[in-house]
């Protein structure tokens, strides 16, 4: 479904109409991005305060970048989550560029498990590039919202080695930077690794990697056959 919907195809998640920037699934618990920066952290904390107000033990996971962490809205999501005591996880992904400014030049507090500070809303600083590190700080995240104690920072200290988009030639950073990080820390490598060590083979890793890359293949081939949207779809679920 996220494959066709990149694709702009009928069985993409909104029906190929939506793209990268407006991915859904109902069904799946997805409310996805949105093309105004930072506006998916008030949508979030909106489905948090559904969560609460029906009295179930979902978590509402709200994902976004350094760059979207400046936005005035987000503080006023975390104010209203922390009155409230809302069942959500702030996720803040620090790849230290945003689109293509560093953090150093554009945020006066770089430490963004603080951002929460000032409204109590306690934070961490994860290695978003260590699953089990994430996996770990996820747990006691979730485990502290369901307790019923309010929302939960999460700074996720990541890296992506392209530019942000298509157009973006990542002139802003060193070519040997990106190379560092992707030998000393690069969360696949480092899984490889840590399994070679535990005396996996070479041909049993082998074998994972032709499974994801089957997984891989069938999505991008349903979505490459997938039919286009009839020029109908045009005027359907929207508004006027």
């Amino acid at each position: 479904g996220v494959m066709a919907e990149l694709t702009g195809r009928r069985g993409g998640y909104s029906k190929g109409k939506g793209g990268s920037m407006h991915m859904f699934s109902k069904a799946e618990n997805f409310y996805g991005g949105h093309g105004i920066v930072g506006a998916q952290v008030s949508l979030g904390t909106g489905l948090a305060f559904a969560n609460r107000y029906r009295g179930n033990d979902f978590v509402s996971l709200a994902y976004f970048g350094d760059g979207a962490s400046n936005q005035g809205q987000v503080y006023e999501s975390f104010n209203m989550a922390e009155l409230w005591k809302l069942p959500v996880i702030y996720v803040i992904e620090n790849n230290r560029y945003a689109m293509g400014t560093s953090v150093t030049r554009s945020s006066a507090q770089t430490d963004f498990s603080k951002r929460g500070v000032s409204f109590n809303i306690p934070g961490e600083q994860v290695d978003g590039m260590d699953v089990r590190a994430v996996k770990a700080a996820a747990d006691k995240a979730v485990a502290w919202c369901r307790a019923g104690k309010g929302p939960y920072i999460l700074e996720m200290q990541t890296y992506r080695y392209r530019g942000h988009s298509m157009s973006d030639p990542a002139k802003y950073r060193t070519r040997e930077e990106v190379e560092k990080v992707r030998h000393d820390q690069d969360p696949i490598e480092q899984v490889r690794n840590r399994l070679l060590a535990a005396k996996m083979s070479e041909d049993e890793l082998k074998k994972i990697d032709a499974e994801v890359r089957e997984v891989v293949n069938a999505a991008a081939d349903f979505a490459q056959h997938d039919p286009e949207p009839e020029v109908s779809e045009l005027y359907t679920d929207i508004y006027r």
